[in-house]
């Protein structure tokens, strides 16, 4: 008799979009930035910072939330039989999508979970970054309907499998030997920020617990951020949306009742008013995020469970925010880069020459 996936129904994946709504915030609460109490593109950026692949001195920490997510979905995975090592997939085309996917982040300030945060948190700016994700997811779809596709994964050895996991253990375990020093930017071979976002985070053994809880619960329920507007758009299904949309809604009461909302679009925490582009630098992640197969917090819990592939797209992602850091792309809330409107031009062109090249057949 197989036995029932509760999380995986509607009302098991509403209950876990509404305890990420509720950790998030706590999260925030207990030290981690404003409005970023999970923010999958961000904490990538800072893991960048923390292995010196850029020098922002602002954005170095060597985030417990990731390494959570993907060593949770991994045990989730070997629990409950899950666990299938594949790759093979176009993964040099995946790498260069989770690039772009996170300048665009970058340039927005947030990925797809730190959008509904931020909303819920009172920055209007937010909705700018949702309507373009929306709008490039839409654009992904359009390309899935023409029959684009990376490929079959293959299946593959286990060991293949577990190489993110085992690189996202050895992070945790470079935390332990090179802990933070007060006051000093550096530890052995890991940066550390002792101001801006990077300086702020929760306990470690908090965010990390926080972490393989969010991975356990998404690997059983595959919550997807991207997934949920790609399902409404093509197949008009609520299922992943109303994840979606308990995690917003319950953030909102949460950052309410501790007191975190501040409405308007003006002097928000780590975010501009520059609206066009917060429009257009989540339109590229949204259309990367389309064409690579998930949302960036989705990347980390496949990857967990063995999907080579989507682990390609991770390490993409953290060179991507070494890219934008070193070469002027990423936004800071004084406004986008010097280069980020070339960076999110050039993006578009990149994606849409791999949407119209990979389709099985030609409209």
């Amino acid at each position: 008799m197989v036995k029932r996936n509760v999380l995986a129904t509607l009302y098991g994946i509403m209950g876990v979009g509404a305890i990420i709504g509720i950790l998030a915030p706590l999260l925030q609460y207990w030290g981690n930035p404003a409005n970023m109490g999970i923010c999958v593109a961000c904490f990538d950026r800072d893991i960048a910072g923390a292995l010196g692949l850029h020098r922002a001195d602002v954005v170095q920490y060597m985030r417990p939330e990731i390494i959570g997510f993907v060593l949770g979905s991994l045990i989730a995975a070997l629990i409950f039989r899950e666990y299938r090592p594949r790759a093979g997939s176009a993964p040099i085309v995946r790498f260069i999508l989770g690039v772009f996917a996170m300048i665009g982040a970058l340039v927005f300030l947030g990925c797809p979970w730190r959008a509904l945060l931020r909303l819920a948190g009172g920055d209007l700016n937010a909705i700018l970054g949702l309507l373009g994700l929306a709008f490039g997811i839409w654009i992904g779809t359009l390309f899935l309907k023409q029959g684009f596709t990376l490929g079959r994964s293959e299946k593959t050895y286990p060991s293949v499998g577990l190489i993110l996991p085992l690189v996202m253990l050895g992070f945790l375990v470079l935390m332990f030997i090179f802990p933070q020093v007060e006051g000093e930017p550096k530890s052995g071979v890991l940066f550390y920020s002792i101001k801006g976002p990077g300086s702020q985070h929760a306990p470690l053994f908090v965010s990390l617990a926080v972490g393989l809880a969010v991975g356990i619960l998404a690997q059983r329920s595959r919550f997807c951020t991207m997934g949920a507007i790609r399902d409404l758009l093509l197949f008009r299904q609520l299922h992943l949306f109303s994840g979606f949309v308990a995690l917003a809604v319950v953030a909102f009461f949460t950052n309410l009742v501790l007191g975190q909302f501040n409405l308007g679009f003006a002097n928000q925490p780590v975010a501009h008013t520059m609206h066009v582009w917060n429009f257009f630098g989540m339109a590229l992640a949204g259309l990367a995020f389309a064409l690579g197969g998930g949302c960036p917090g989705r990347q980390l819990f496949l990857s967990g469970e063995g999907d080579g592939d989507a682990a390609v797209f991770v390490i993409g992602m953290i060179v991507g925010a070494g890219i934008a850091h070193n070469f002027g792309l990423a936004s800071s809330p004084g406004g986008i880069g010097p280069h980020g409107i070339a960076a999110v031009v050039v993006g578009f062109a990149v994606c849409l020459f791999i949407g119209f090249t990979m389709r099985k057949k030609i409209a």
